[in-house]
């Protein structure tokens, strides 16, 4: 959990940029996160420079209302949630344990709800800002489609490429 809090703290600038708040919350009371927070980087803390908000949910009423708590261990799993200005949750990103969140790949969902929102078009299966999107019509799905291969790829003139036989 430190590595990720870190990499989304390491962040917060590309946050920013896209109007979003990040906020940490754990089961851990505030002063285990002053402990960790005031630790430097290199003894395994957060270090002084950390400006993510750490939130304390000692009573894990926010761990339970978004369903990570672990109720009998009495921690939470590690979860991500996307919330739009309108409050609306658009993600919702629960792992196990052991496996971290990619914050490339949170930035990435954000780039594609605001997407979305402002061009009322539709992000494909692996879509990057830039990349190509549909328009959410029949005749705008069969022009993406249309345009695109067999694997994903988009092609320049909108129509598969032969590759040559082996």
């Amino acid at each position: 959990m430190r590595r990720e809090i870190l990499a989304f703290n390491d962040s917060l600038s590309h946050f920013k940029t896209l109007n979003t708040a990040v906020l940490a919350i754990s089961t851990d009371s505030q002063f285990s996160h002053y402990a960790w927070a005031t630790q430097p980087r290199k003894e395994g803390g957060l270090g002084p420079d950390l400006k993510l908000p750490l939130i304390a949910d000692r009573n894990m009423n926010i761990s339970r209302d978004y369903g990570v708590l672990l109720e009998e261990e009495g921690i939470a799993l590690r979860g991500l949630f996307l919330v739009d200005p309108k409050g609306i949750l658009r993600q919702i990103t629960v792992n196990d344990l052991p496996v971290g969140r990619s914050v490339d790949e949170t930035i990435r969902l954000i780039k594609a709800f605001q997407f979305t929102d402002e061009h009322g078009e539709v992000c494909p299966a692996n879509w990057t800002e830039g990349s190509k999107t549909m328009k959410p019509d029949p005749k705008g799905s069969l022009e993406y489609f249309e345009s695109v291969s067999a694997n994903g790829h988009v092609n320049g003139n909108g129509t598969d490429k032969k590759r040559p036989r082996v």
